[in-house]
């Protein structure tokens, strides 16, 4: 089996990318080899042909089976390999939807906190959606992009979100929401 950056392939194809099927049709292709030489090589025997003519017939028949020995490792190998991957994509998974469902609460007490916010600061409509963007890190074009409205309607919408919250730009707006997520270790601590 050869080398190649660290892992094994098989004629430039690395043994996890070989399918069941194709590794065992290469190992009954090694073994077919292996016996019609080992027939050979005994008729040869009988029949009284020089022995480096035999030993040429052995070599091959040798390396036949260190080839197949070579495929089978490769399979076991890879079958490991993928017992492993699906285990760990197993785990990756569970963790994912674990951190889903906390996320999902999480953004969801966030989103109320935030909705409340702009209430108490009687925001219109179109106001909580353009600071909602905002939060979000789109840019004035973006927002204006998907409010289907212009750059400038959207930069006029932003002012008055500031001057209605008493803060001053983007970073105010998004620090008087994050802030609390992002406490110091001391201030965490002491929760």
């Amino acid at each position: 089996m050869l080398k190649s950056r660290g892992r094994s392939h098989l004629g430039g194809v690395h043994s996890t990318d070989v399918s069941p099927r194709r590794l065992w049709l290469a190992v009954s292709l090694f073994a077919a080899i292996a016996v019609l030489i080992g027939a050979d090589l005994l008729a040869d025997a009988q029949t009284g042909v020089d022995r480096g003519h035999l030993a040429l017939e052995g070599l091959v028949m040798v390396l036949a089976v260190m080839g197949i020995s070579a495929l089978w490792r490769g399979f076991l190998t890879a079958r490991e390999r993928a017992a492993r991957l699906d285990v760990d994509l197993a785990l990756s998974r569970a963790e994912a939807a674990r951190y889903r469902v906390e996320a999902r609460e999480a953004l969801q007490g966030l989103g109320e906190a935030i909705d409340s916010q702009f209430e108490r600061w009687q925001l219109t409509a179109a106001e909580r959606e353009v600071g909602l963007l905002m939060l979000k890190g789109l840019s004035h074009r973006e927002v204006a992009e998907i409010r289907q409205t212009s750059e400038a309607t959207v930069r006029q919408q932003a002012l008055v979100v500031y001057r209605k919250s008493g803060l001053a730009n983007r970073t105010q707006l998004s620090a008087f929401f994050l802030e609390d997520l992002l406490l110091p270790p001391a201030a965490r601590e002491l929760e």
